[in-house]
């Protein structure tokens, strides 16, 4: 539980920390003088990737480096993980997730009022600051709850099932402890390629611990329910799409892959093996 609250906190801190920097920091430092646009999301991109590979270098000779309510579930679905440990990793991970966005607000509040005196917005109204710490959906959703569901199924199922490819030592696994940066860059993908639909969550943890955070600390309705102009009660979409894909994921994998690659293993050990020999 420790080493999935460090490796989480870890996660989240320098996760949220990139966006902190590309929301608030840079712009009201006086370093940035155009409007947010795509430099500020490769920040963040790349940021939420190199976030996930240094939680994981903490958390994986310990816990396997889970980081992710979504990975414990779906690797208790495949039965590579124990179901009874299933709600202490989720309660470390969301203790993580918590604490660490309590650092990043406590290093960036000044920048965060600052930004919303600029705008005249009371806090409870700043959709800019609040997307600092939890996600919500594009507005060309509308009151769509169907669309980043799926958003988040689909990223989620991606995320696992590049997982299980790339820790799977009988496919073409990357040796020397290079899973992490791996890893890292799969979620760099994915926040290159479906991020801007409902800010990638694809853990609810990531999402519900900075969420309840921003709640207590003023957010009010935007956090909780998630309600704000174009989206209401939005709170329960990254918890229940990311689960959802990361069973998805694993499946997908298993089904399609897996048998294949433990057929062709077991074919070339037989060959190795060679023909069985009677006694005379």
């Amino acid at each position: 539980m420790l080493a999935e609250f460090l490796g989480t906190f870890v996660l989240i801190l320098l996760g949220v920390g990139s966006v902190a920097v590309s929301v608030v920091g840079l712009p009201g430092s006086g370093r940035q003088f155009v409007e947010f646009g795509p430099a500020n999301w490769l920040i963040i991109a790349w940021g939420w990737g190199l976030a996930v590979v240094f939680g994981v270098y903490v958390a994986g000779g310990v816990s396997g480096a889970h980081l992710n309510p979504a990975v414990t579930l779906a690797f208790t679905v495949r039965r590579d993980f124990p179901l009874k440990k299933v709600p202490a990793y989720w309660l470390a991970q969301l203790c993580g997730a918590f604490v660490a966005a309590a650092l990043v607000y406590a290093c960036y509040h000044w920048a965060i009022d600052a930004a919303n005196a600029k705008a005249g917005l009371p806090r409870d109204e700043s959709l800019g600051t609040y997307s600092i710490f939890a996600t919500f959906p594009a507005e060309y959703f509308g009151d769509s709850w169907w669309g980043p569901l799926l958003d988040q199924i689909v990223g989620t199922g991606i995320l696992l099932l590049l997982i299980c490819a790339l820790i799977d030592l009988k496919n073409v696994a990357p040796l020397s402890n290079l899973h992490p940066f791996l890893i890292g860059l799969v979620v760099v993908a994915i926040g290159l390629t479906f991020g801007t639909n409902a800010g990638y969550a694809i853990n609810p943890a990531r999402d519900f611990g900075p969420r309840l955070f921003t709640y207590f600390e003023g957010w009010g309705d935007i956090a909780l329910p998630g309600t704000f102009g174009w989206f209401n009660g939005y709170w329960w979409i990254p918890i229940v799409g990311p689960l959802i894909g990361g069973v998805v994921g694993v499946l997908v994998y298993d089904l399609m892959i897996k048998p294949l690659i433990t057929a062709r293993t077991q074919a070339m050990e037989d060959q190795e093996e060679g023909p069985a020999t009677e006694e005379p």
